[in-house]
């Protein structure tokens, strides 16, 4: 007898987390993407009517919150301590959001094609022919880039990228587990969490969080799980030292559960050394390019590329894409920045990363508005 399988159920109109803030004058939009998949839309007010806008892009699990860490003088302070709007997207890769869990399975080409897209439509029909940048971090980066190339978000005042933009480069190690643990996992585990308390000591995730504490020398397991083994990959995605005590304790909150379902996607990415879509047979993701750096001449606007110089997540993407858009598309203006001692994701949630990072990010949005 053959067993039908279980239905997954699909969740597009969900309520998101209250963000975490210490703000005066925030604006919680409610919003949905192109194909009616309810996201989050957060504007942050600043008095003034006249000021340049900045959307700002989570990488995949986090969400908006990471700039917003109330512990730290943030991204959002520094935006709007030096004149200018800032807009937070939770994509439908957000902690904020169920989708990771218990949402319908999306790749990145959707992200690209109807998140942010509709993100960009909305804040030029509110802020009119003000400037409007964007800041990217992670896979916020990636999808965004597919989108510029697909000509989906043209006329932008400029783009930071942290982290990886066009050409993805993952440690070998971490290709290897990707494919191995995808197919060993992928009818076990739909996704792999990080909050041990949620899960419980009996459950089936409890042999991840043991191989994640392995070797560890923080003895929180959702630091274990991000630190020591980022989702079970085997590669650190921050500096340890870099975080205060606040931030370490409240990360179970600031990244959430990771769905192995992705995986496909990232893995092609990954041996193609290019972002390339997912969906190559269905003509509904015909607007996006087979493979975007093929099609980086349609970027219109500068590209500020900064990345941790320990990195082990992306490694020395950015540089290389930094070389490798010279070479190929000297036209563009694409400038690179390593921050000295900083990982991944604390180049946004570091203790010091408004003195060491958003320097870099602020100089580059007045240089280009001027």
């Amino acid at each position: 007898m053959t067993r039908t399988p279980k239905l997954r159920r699909v969740r597009t109109d969900a309520a998101l987390r209250p963000l975490r803030h210490r703000l005066a004058d925030v604006e919680e939009i409610p919003f949905h993407a192109a194909d009616g998949v309810r996201l989050g839309l957060t504007r942050v007010g600043t008095g003034s009517t006249d000021r340049p806008a900045v959307l700002l892009l989570h990488g995949h699990t986090a969400s908006a919150d990471m700039f917003l860490v109330p512990e730290i003088r943030n991204m959002v302070d520094v935006l709007v301590d030096n004149g200018y709007e800032p807009w937070l997207l939770d994509w439908r890769g957000s902690c904020r959001l169920p989708y990771n869990e218990t949402g319908r399975r999306y790749t990145y080409d959707d992200v690209a094609l109807h998140d942010i897209p509709a993100a960009v439509s909305y804040i030029r029909g509110r802020i009119g022919d003000r400037p409007l940048f964007a800041v990217a971090h992670c896979i916020g980066s990636i999808a965004l880039s597919m989108s510029m190339t697909a000509g989906l978000v043209p006329g932008l005042a400029g783009v930071v990228s942290q982290g990886v933009f066009l050409t993805p480069r993952l440690p070998g190690r971490m290709s290897r587990r990707m494919t191995v643990a995808g197919e060993l996992m992928k009818n076990r585990f739909d996704h792999i969490p990080v909050d041990f308390r949620k899960v419980g000591l009996w459950s089936k995730y409890t042999p991840l969080f043991a191989l994640a504490a392995r070797k560890a020398q923080c003895p929180d397991p959702t630091c274990q799980i991000l630190h020591n083994s980022a989702w079970g990959m085997g590669i650190s995605l921050f500096v340890h030292g870099n975080l205060s005590e606040t931030t370490h304790d409240r990360l179970a909150d600031l990244f959430g559960p990771a769905p192995l379902w992705i995986l496909p996607h990232l893995r092609r990415m990954a041996l193609a050394g290019s972002v390339v879509r997912w969906n190559d047979t269905d003509h509904r993701y015909g607007a996006l390019p087979v493979n975007a750096l093929d099609a980086a001449g349609r970027i219109d606007t500068r590209v500020l590329l900064l990345a941790g110089s320990e990195n082990g997540l992306w490694q020395d993407s950015q540089k290389v894409c930094r070389d490798v858009l010279a070479n190929r598309q000297p036209q563009l203006d694409v400038s690179y920045v390593e921050i000295p001692g900083y990982g991944h994701l604390d180049t946004f949630i570091g203790r010091g990363a408004a003195l060491d990072v958003f320097g870099h990010i602020v100089d580059f949005l007045d240089k280009t508005r001027s």
